[in-house]
């Protein structure tokens, strides 16, 4: 069966899907087919896919396994082939560079050093259990596996805390608090003067009520203090938004602090491939792996910690929370004025955060207008009265190339007050743009076209993309 048709006058073995469908049942079940050793392994879950959206892990706790050590042969076929990178880059040090025999050698080694190196994760047999991967294709077309993800529902349940002993010593304010005579007087009971208890009744809790009105009192007091001294309101307030962010159970923390990372509902293809989604997820594992693995430790840690350490955890935390993403049923422009004064204060520019315009995520789904106008702004009017005549599907095309490098960016990625690269346009003469039914050829009889003309594009018809992209203005 036939899945890909040629075009017999393109050069370059170029051509179409004929059907897309098919191709899709395919992949989908020869990903199955690799996913088998996966779920071998004794995941609860297993989800394939060509690619997953990005932000598909929210909400789900990340299990923290081992990394599985070096063997004795491990490291000593490591430590070989670093020595004869070294002799490599010893011997070709006084040559430009490297022959060609050596560059591919050196290519031969970083890849066995990379295997190496890359070392797998051991979890535990009852946290496999209750957690699940997910199981797609990378960029470069090898296979990812993102192991070791629990969802809500498969967590097992909170364990109900001991109620803390009336004499304990690590806390006798609340043991005091815990402690009362029959008539519902407060009575001391801390480690230094033990109560006796009366012959009657003995000594008997408070009633919740009471309970209530006194921790209000000491609420009100730790508000005060905590107003009065800056530092430690930074550190409560750290602790706080870390275990939000890192954390499943947040019940470590008596403050009323939360970090909401919402999941990008619609989003462009290949957005969780970016340079920018790959920056921040290596960022947050990076602090995951320094967090110890028991909430209840990590105040104990983060007093340990530096003022810097703390600061950038801390922006880190905040990070997560920022939501200036448009929804069309959700009107904020408040909160999208806050995103543009944000912007400023940390002087972001996207077109270095790595953000270009492609075709299927700007200019094949606007009008043929504001593709002039990108144009315009980023290269000059020059180049873009030249592709003025073209068709839609054409002219975007021939706007991503031109566009390319220049910074360009569309309204909603601009920073107020960041103006755009400054277009230099050149005074030599350029070639004109040639539309696609005179680039595909004549015939040899009467200088014909080859092929019929395709039909006619409207002013604004959008040129064909993704099922799920947006429509055009």
């Amino acid at each position: 069966m036939t899945v890909v048709l040629n075009d017999l006058f393109q050069g370059d073995d170029g051509g179409w899907l004929q059907d897309v469908g098919l191709v899709d049942m395919m992949v989908a079940e020869k990903l199955n087919e690799q996913a088998t050793a996966v779920r071998a392994e004794g995941w609860k879950w297993v989800e394939v896919a060509p690619d997953f959206a990005y932000g598909h892990t929210y909400g789900l706790r990340q299990l923290r396994g081992e990394t599985v050590p070096l063997t004795d042969e491990e490291e000593a076929t490591l430590a070989a082939l670093q020595q004869e990178a070294d002799d490599i880059e010893t011997a070709s040090a006084e040559a430009e560079e490297l022959t060609d025999e050596q560059d591919s050698r050196m290519g031969e080694i970083e890849t066995a050093i990379e295997a190496i190196t890359d070392r797998p994760v051991r979890f535990e047999a009852d946290e496999v259990g209750r957690a699940g991967a997910f199981f797609s294709i990378a960029p470069d077309g090898s296979l990812r596996i993102e192991r070791g993800f629990v969802r809500p529902e498969d967590e097992l349940p909170i364990a109900p805390e001991p109620e803390e002993e009336i004499r304990s010593e690590a806390s006798p304010a609340f043991a005091a608090a815990m402690a009362a005579d029959h008539d519902g007087t407060a009575v001391y009971a801390g480690p230094s003067e033990p109560v006796e208890p009366e012959e009657e009744d003995g000594i008997k809790p408070l009633s919740d009520r009471l309970l209530t009105e006194l921790t209000a009192n000491r609420t009100l007091g730790l508000r005060h203090a905590l107003g009065e001294r800056p530092d430690v309101a930074f550190l409560a307030a750290l602790h706080a938004l870390a275990l939000s962010v890192f954390y499943t159970y947040r019940s470590d923390t008596c403050l009323e602090l939360d970090v909401k990372s919402v999941q990008f509902g619609s989003q462009a293809p290949g957005l969780n491939d970016t340079a920018l989604a790959r920056a921040v997820d290596q960022r947050h594992q990076s602090w995951r792996v320094s967090l110890p693995k028991d909430s209840g430790e990590l105040w104990d840690v983060l007093q340990g910690w530096d003022g810097d350490s703390r600061q950038a955890l801390f922006a880190h935390c905040v990070a997560q929370g920022v939501n200036a993403v448009h929804e069309a049923w959700n009107r904020r422009p408040r909160a999208f004025a806050h995103a543009d004064a944000l912007a400023q204060a940390v002087d972001l520019d996207m077109a270095a955060e790595g953000w270009t315009p492609t075709v299927d995520g700007y200019l094949g789904r606007v009008t043929k207008a504001r593709i002039l106008q990108a144009v315009a702004e980023g290269r000059g009017q020059r180049d873009a009265d030249r592709i003025e005549h073209l068709k839609k599907g054409e002219m975007a095309e021939q706007a991503l190339v031109l566009l390319a490098g220049s910074g360009w960016l569309p309204e909603p990625l601009r920073t107020p007050g960041r103006a755009l690269p400054v277009v230099v346009e050149t005074t030599e003469p350029e070639p004109e743009v040639a539309d696609a039914t005179t680039v595909e050829g004549t015939a040899v009889d009467g200088g014909e076209p080859a092929m019929a003309d395709e039909e006619a594009m409207t002013e604004d018809k959008e040129v064909a993309f993704e099922p799920h992209a947006i429509a055009a203005e």
